[in-house]
C-alpha cells in the first residue's frame, strides 16, 4: 500500500478497479504533495564524496552502492548509505521509521523488482506487515518525452512505454501498491521531475545520485568519485555486467553488504570464456561506438563511464575465470579499519 502524506494513496475514479502501474505512476507524477516534496529535494546542494577529503575520526561512514546491488545498514555504524551514476535506473530507499534501519537499492530492469523488494525488506524487518516504511525514489528521466504539444506533464500516447526508465518506474510503483505493507512514499524525484534539456532538446538526469543521512532520514543529491566508490570497485563493477550468466542471480539484487557486522561481503558471482571474448571484441572500439553499444543512455553518461568499461574489460583478459576472483566461492569480505578505509580481510 502506499500513503502519501499520511494518507492512503487512491488513483483517480476513472481509472480500472485494478490499476495497472503506468495508471499509479501517473498519478503520482501529478500528485501536487509529491510535487512539492520533490522540489524541496532538488533544491538541496549536491553533497560531493571524496575518500581523500576526509581523514581519521572526522571520517564519515558511508556504505556506497552499485547498480543492481542493495544494502541494508545501522545508523548506530553508518552516517550515510548512497549510489549514483543513475541515468535511466532508478534509486530505491526503503526506511524502517522505527528503528531508523535503512536499505538502499538501485534497480536497473523491471526484472528484479519484485524479488529485489523482498530481499530489502527482509533485511529490515522480521514482520513487514506490522511496520510503517518510509519510501524514496529517485532516478530515472525522460529518455523518451513525456510530454504533450499542449505541455501537460505526461502523454496519452503509448509512447511513453518506450524506452528504459518509464517500464521500470511502473514496476516499482506498481509492486508497492500491491504488497500489504505501509509504504509512505516521500520523494519521488523520477521521469520529468528528474529532467533537463539543453538547448538541442536533449533531455538528461537533474541527479545521477544521492545519499540517505541515516540518523535523520534526510535524502540528499549526491555524486562520488572514484576513491569513494569503495570498497573493490572494479570487481563490484564487473559483477553488474556478467552477472546475468549466473543462475544464482536471476531476477535479484546482488548482495553486497553485512549490516550486522558493518562489512562488505561481495558475494560470488560466475563468468563464462565469453565475456572474455566479449571484452576483446569491444576494448578496442572507439568511445562513440562503446556508448552506442553499451549504454542505455549514451548521451547521459559521465564522462567516465567508457573509461571504467575499458577497465572492466582489461580485468576480465586478465582474469577469465571466475574462480580467479572468488576462490573456492568465498565471498570477497572488507572490514572497516580504524580511519575509516576499508581493508580487505
Amino acid at each position: 500500500m502506499i500513503f502519501i502524506d499520511g494518507h492512503s494513496f487512491s488513483i483517480p475514479s476513472s481509472s480500472p478497479s485494478q490499476p495497472q502501474g503506468d495508471d499509479i505512476l501517473l498519478a503520482l507524477v501529478e500528485n501536487p504533495n509529491l510535487i512539492s516534496a520533490t522540489s524541496s529535494f532538488k533544491a538541496n546542494p549536491e553533497r560531493k564524496f571524496l575518500a581523500s577529503d576526509e581523514s581519521g575520526s572526522e571520517r564519515s561512514k558511508w556504505v556506497y552502492i552499485f547498480q543492481k546491488e542493495y544494502a541494508t545498514v545501522d545508523p548506530t555504524l553508518v552516517d550515510f548509505v548512497g549510489t549514483d551514476e543513475a541515468t535511466t535506473c532508478v534509486g530505491l530507499v526503503i526506511r524502517n521509521k522505527k528503528t531508523r534501519m535503512t536499505s538502499v537499492a538501485h534497480m536497473d530492469s523491471p526484472k528484479i523488482v519484485e524479488i529485489g523488494l523482498s530481499q530489502m525488506l527482509s533485511s529490515l524487518v522480521a514482520n513487514s506487515l506490522e511496520t510503517e516504511f518510509e519510501v524514496h525514489l529517485i532516478g530515472g528521466f525522460e529518455d523518451v518525452s513525456l510530454q504533450q504539444g499542449n505541455g501537460s506533464a505526461v502523454s496519452e500516447s503509448p509512447a511513453y512505454l518506450d524506452g528504459y526508465s518509464f517500464p521500470l518506474c511502473s514496476k516499482i510503483v506498481h509492486t508497492l501498491w500491491s504488497r500489504d505493507e505501509k509504504f509512505h512514499l516521500q520523494t519521488f524525484c523520477v521521469l520529468g521531475h528528474n529532467t533537463r534539456r539543453d538547448s538541442d532538446g536533449n533531455t538528461y538526469p537533474f541527479f545521477n545520485g544521492f545519499v540517505v543521512e541515516t540518523a535523520s532520514g534526510i535524502v540528499i543529491p549526491a555524486i562520488f568519485d572514484r576513491t569513494s566508490r569503495c570498497p573493490d570497485e572494479l570487481v563490484r563493477r564487473i559483477r553488474v555486467s556478467v552477472s546475468y550468466e549466473d543462475a544464482n542471480w536471476k531476477e535479484k539484487l546482488l548482495e553486497t553488504y553485512d549490516c550486522g557486522s558493518d562489512c562488505f561481503k561481495i558475494a560470488p558471482c560466475r563468468w563464462t570464456l565469453r565475456q572474455y571474448h566479449i571484452a576483446l571484441s569491444l576494448l578496442n572500439c572507439s568511445d562513440l561506438e562503446i556508448l552506442s553499444t553499451c549504454s542505455t543512455s549514451p548521451t547521459a553518461e559521465a564522462p567516465d563511464f567508457v573509461d571504467n568499461l575499458r577497465r572492466q574489460w582489461t580485468y576480465l583478459i586478465v582474469h577469465p575465470h571466475w574462480t580467479e576472483t572468488f576462490p573456492m566461492k568465498q565471498p570477497r569480505t572488507f572490514a572497516r579499519s580504524s580511519d575509516g578505509k576499508w581493508i580487505r580481510c
